[in-house]
């Protein structure tokens, strides 16, 4: 199995491509164990010495951190912790995302500022090794003090409890640690903290929907192209001196990507009888250029939040510091995950727009694409479903990150929600490859009208590629099989063109 390092070197979305392909191991650099271990050994030291409460440590946690807590009841406190917190709610998280987050919680914990012990980092790595998989609930999260019920679910297998997915099947913690013959992690002081407090929650979701994005937003464009065509559109709006005077990356990049694409179009150069087209059509690089734009912010915030430690308090060895902050806070996350969210649905919100002007019996095509319209409905109900898809997604993009409601008796006074945001997100991708779906079938069988005339070569790899799953309806049948089969040729034809 192929083996991704963790060092003090910063992840890429590349390393997450592989982390969620679930066929990597990983494996933690001595110089990282060296860290993790310098940090525990300095933490020990402190706590001989130690003659004041440090929050977390010795006293107890939000509100009661007044509450001073006896060496002696260190251990107890932490595994306390982890149980109680561990109050999730709603659906599974899916695997590969659990995946994900022992990866970045273990990417968070090697910095070596979070005093954890080496035993409890290299067992969080035999589990994403032997795919040893906790059972995570998506519910419960408010964005600060980090993601502590997600990731409260997410530590219970180290003590022995929970539940885990391992070798197909749900099995308690106890019996897949005794299937290795792992013992239960004792938790030492600042160790359970450690585990709860943080992000990964809220950043894998993040990860993931960034991954996404990106792969959406270029076949956005790859199915807007056919569609353009099929729609017999005019490509003035995409020269370059139209970008330049108004030079936002992401338009300018758009509308580079959709003269690439249409590049030798025999059906693109052919006189035309109409005068302009609508923005569904004529602002493709405006509109698809801005979620463009927004994904590359987005982007930038979520490698940042992977490659930080978020967990509190944070311990600096080299300056004899423990400090009480607040690196927890999701709101980096909350608004970017928000933002990201409004950008894909837009990319959904005029892909539909397309789809319709593809059955509006406009310019030579026939109502809904059907052959024979009336006896057959042809393409009227896949834009029906395409329309409430893009419903819901507009539903989701009101923001959670405006909200906040107190926690803690008032210790925790504002809280980002990003946990909601990072779902809530989540969903939209999810919808969006429907959406583009139903497009791209629209848009293949409105080309069709179009022979004999070709497209561009780039336009016709993709056709005859998606014809060899789905093919031409000739008369009705049971389309949804069809959607759900473009969904997934999005999905995974990352590399087609």
């Amino acid at each position: 199995m192929p083996t991704i390092r963790i060092s003090k070197s910063n992840i890429t979305l590349d390393e997450i491509e592989k982390v969620l392909s679930g066929v990597y191991s990983i494996e933690i650099t001595e110089e990282s164990l060296t860290a993790v271990d310098g940090c525990r050994k300095y933490l020990d030291e402190r706590m001989r010495n130690l003659q004041a409460p440090i929050y977390g440590i010795n006293t107890g946690f939000g509100s009661l951190y007044n509450k001073t807590i006896s060496p002696s009841d260190l251990e107890s406190l932490q595994k306390n912790l982890v149980m109680s917190h561990a109050c999730g709610t709603g659906e599974q998280v899916p695997a590969e995302l659990v995946r994900l987050m022992l990866f970045l919680k273990i990417k968070g914990l090697c910095y070596g500022n979070s005093g954890v012990t080496t035993e409890t980092v290299q067992r969080l790595a035999d589990f994403f090794n032997y795919d040893v998989l906790p059972i995570v609930y998506q519910q419960g999260s408010l964005g600060a003090s980090g993601d502590l019920a997600p990731l409260a679910h997410l530590s219970l297998p180290l003590i022995g409890l929970g539940e885990v997915y391992y070798k197909g099947a749900l099995r308690t913690a106890e019996d897949a640690l005794a299937r290795h013959n792992w013992h239960p992690i004792q938790l030492k002081s600042k160790e359970g903290l450690a585990l709860l407090n943080g992000t990964q929650f809220m950043s894998s979701y993040g990860a993931w929907a960034v991954y996404h994005a990106n792969n959406l937003a270029h076949w956005a464009e790859v199915i807007a192209a056919i569609s353009f065509d099929a729609f017999d559109g005019h490509t003035d709006p995409f020269m370059d001196a139209i970008q330049k005077i108004r030079p936002h990356n992401g338009q300018i990049q758009v509308a580079n990507n959709m003269r690439n694409l249409l590049e030798g179009s025999e059906i693109s150069k052919r006189p035309k009888s109409h005068v302009q087209d609508p923005y569904s059509f004529r602002c493709i690089p405006q509109v698809h250029g801005a979620s463009r734009d927004a994904i590359q912010y987005v982007e930038k915030v979520i490698l940042t939040e992977i490659n930080s430690v978020t967990d509190n308090p944070t311990i600096f060895p080299d300056d004899d510091k423990v400090v009480s902050a607040g690196n927890f806070h999701g709101q980096p996350l909350a608004l970017a995950l928000d933002f990201l969210g409004i950008a894909l649905s837009e990319l959904g919100n005029i892909s539909e727009r397309r789809t319709y002007l593809l059955i509006s019996g406009q310019r030579q095509l026939p109502p809904f694409l059907a052959k024979d319209a009336g006896l057959h409905s042809g393409f009227m109900i896949p834009q029906y479903t395409a329309a409430s898809i893009v419903s819901k997604n507009k539903q989701l993009c009101s923001p959670a990150s405006v909200d906040s409601i107190v926690s803690s008796n008032g210790q925790e006074d504002h809280v980002s929600m990003g946990a909601n945001a990072a779902t809530k997100t989540y969903t939209i991708v999810n919808n969006l490859y429907d959406i583009l779906g139903i497009e791209l079938l629209t848009a293949c069988q409105a080309l069709e009208f179009r022979r004999p005339l070709k497209s561009s070569p780039t336009v016709e790899k993709v056709f005859s590629a998606f014809r060899e799953s789905v093919p031409f309806m000739e008369s009705d049948r049971v389309i949804a099989p069809d959607i759900h089969k473009a969904a997934d040729f999005i999905r995974k034809n990352r590399g087609l063109v």
